[in-house]
């Protein structure tokens, strides 16, 4: 093959969160609206690796994904020997807004996954005047947990393999094989304890059935994508959720299961595309 170099910039960002010094990496490409990319749990900003080369997309938007602190190229901060990981909700919409604002993004377009999905609602129903439109991938306000957490941190268990094997059946069948793979190895990769405590987010603290109706789609748009696929946030969850947002728009994606950015990108650009190119001229 010929060697290239892809147009995508990585870069370190200090901060402070919640009164604490954090050094956050993220990568970007484009120009334009800026459309802020928010991972699953246990993972990192790799899952958008499709999105910041696309073209199409970055034509318009200047797409960013950050890792939170704890994942990925974030390290923890100073003392984290000392505690144990939890992300609350709290924290987790203090980090958004404060990279947000950080970065200097005027009215950004923020796009969650998983527990990024579940977040923007709680940024729909708290800061629509924040953000020009939130897209939430396999988003519902809600879920029963059906696994136990204690597995994925354990001295006995390789925290990484189990991880990746509890989500692997959350990936579509029939998808690419080396997105998969790769999709995984985010899993198999992450850092010890960490999706058990963004899991307290999601499993704990992140119950908003007395927050969705709250949100006035008219002050910020909001769009639900949910790959069929998904049994763990299923289409009946999405659906669920979005009949207590009125204006709430729901797709329902084919072929795609949890990780639709990262486990077939070619699939989910066509029902992202479209939403992209409604925010960008409001116009369907």
């Amino acid at each position: 093959m010929t060697p290239y170099v892809e147009p995508v910039v990585g870069r370190y960002l200090h901060l402070e969160i919640d009164g604490r010094s954090q050094r956050l990496y993220y990568e970007e490409a484009g120009e334009g609206i800026p459309l802020l990319c928010l991972h699953t749990a246990g993972a990192d900003g790799r899952q958008f690796r499709a999105l910041v080369n696309d073209e199409e997309i970055t034509r318009h938007f200047r797409v960013i994904a950050f890792d939170l602190p704890w994942h990925g190229k974030s390290s923890p901060p100073a003392g984290y020997h000392k505690e144990e990981y939890r992300l609350t909700r709290e924290l987790y919409v203090k980090t958004i807004l404060a990279v947000s604002e950080a970065l200097g993004l005027d009215r950004p377009v923020a796009m969650g996954c998983s527990i990024g999905g579940r977040i923007v609602l709680n940024l729909a129903a708290d800061h629509p005047e924040h953000f020009r439109a939130l897209i939430g991938l396999q988003s519902a306000d809600h879920q029963t947990p059906w696994y136990d957490t204690d597995w994925l941190h354990r001295s006995d268990v390789h925290g990484g393999e189990v991880c990746a094997a509890l989500i692997s059946g959350l990936i579509a069948p029939g998808g690419p094989e080396e997105d998969r793979h790769e999709t995984l190895w985010h899993y198999l990769s992450s850092g010890p304890g960490i999706f058990k405590g963004d899991l307290y987010f999601y499993r704990v603290d992140g119950d908003l059935r007395e927050v969705t109706p709250r949100i006035d789609t008219a002050r910020c748009p909001l769009y639900l994508l949910t790959g069929e696929y998904d049994f763990s946030c299923t289409p009946e969850d999405t659906q669920r959720t979005a009949e207590r947002i009125p204006g709430a728009r729901v797709t329902v994606m084919e072929k795609l299961g949890h990780f639709p950015m990262s486990e077939n990108p070619e699939q989910f650009r066509q029902y992202l595309l479209p939403v992209l190119q409604e925010i960008r001229t409001g116009a369907p």
